[in-house]
């Protein structure tokens, strides 16, 4: 009689327009900042910090700590992760504590470290 709905929070990161790309085969090494989406297909040695999101491909490496509203991993993270939204793809690889607030993860997908969700502490503060 009374159906449950699904309340599914898409990953908007897909739908916002990317203003970097860091290609397959550049090497950064230092701190990314910036406030919009970011597409990383080489690798970065250094902390990521964006507002906007960051799409890690699958030939993507990232060696650092990633802060940032929206992340979508298909490739492999060596650090800590925190972020609002994280889907982590079948190919994806994180090594390192998550911190997230809504989680999806594809079979096959792998993490190695600890989980923090604060889902269900906002949930019951929101009550």
């Amino acid at each position: 009689m009374f159906k449950k709905k699904n309340k599914r929070h898409p990953l908007d990161t897909n739908q916002q327009e990317i203003s970097t790309i860091i290609g397959e085969g550049y090497t950064f090494t230092g701190e990314i900042q910036g406030s919009s989406v970011i597409r990383i297909e080489g690798q970065i040695i250094g902390n990521v910090n964006v507002d906007g999101g960051v799409i890690l491909g699958e030939k993507g490496n990232i060696e650092g700590d990633i802060t940032t509203k929206s992340l979508i991993i298909y490739g492999t993270v060596n650090g800590h992760v925190k972020t609002t939204q994280l889907e982590i793809k079948k190919t994806g690889y994180v090594n390192g504590d998550i911190t997230t607030d809504i989680l999806e993860i594809e079979l096959g997908a792998q993490y190695n470290g600890k989980l923090n969700t604060q889902r269900q502490q906002i949930l019951k503060e929101a009550s």
